[in-house]
């Protein structure tokens, strides 16, 4: 059951979440909170096509709006940003240079259960 938690713990929970729910969508994760001075990224995995860096967003209304809205254009470029020094830092991984990159959002809410809700948002915003 999903409970009232304080907010990091709250957050870390639905970054726990995201990764398995990736995972059983067939997403490889390679790195989880990559924190750099530009910013952080939740999530890298990898799928088939992709490098995908996943930022998670926890709501837990929407009465001021979804999650995925409050990744605004500021938010978007520290993520970016972050991406391309992941990308420098790790340019040795050939297997991962080579790919597209992609960003995803994935929004976590409580449910009518009690249950965390995942929506994820394949290609959410681009560079």
């Amino acid at each position: 059951m999903w409970r009232k938690q304080g907010a990091s713990n709250t957050g870390a929970r639905a970054e726990q979440a995201a990764c398995r729910y990736l995972q059983k969508q067939k997403l490889k994760v390679i790195a989880k909170n990559y924190r750099c001075r530009f910013g952080e990224i939740d999530i890298v995995c990898r799928s088939d096509e992709h490098l995908v860096f996943v930022e998670v967003r926890y709501r837990h209304s929407a009465h001021f709006g979804s999650a995925a809205e409050t990744v605004n254009f500021a938010k978007q470029q520290r993520i970016i940003l972050t991406a391309r020094h992941y990308l420098s830092c790790n340019a040795g991984a050939k297997q991962y240079s080579e790919l597209p990159c992609r960003f995803d959002v994935i929004e976590a809410s409580p449910g009518n259960s009690g249950e965390l809700q995942l929506n994820w948002l394949p290609n959410a915003f681009q560079e």
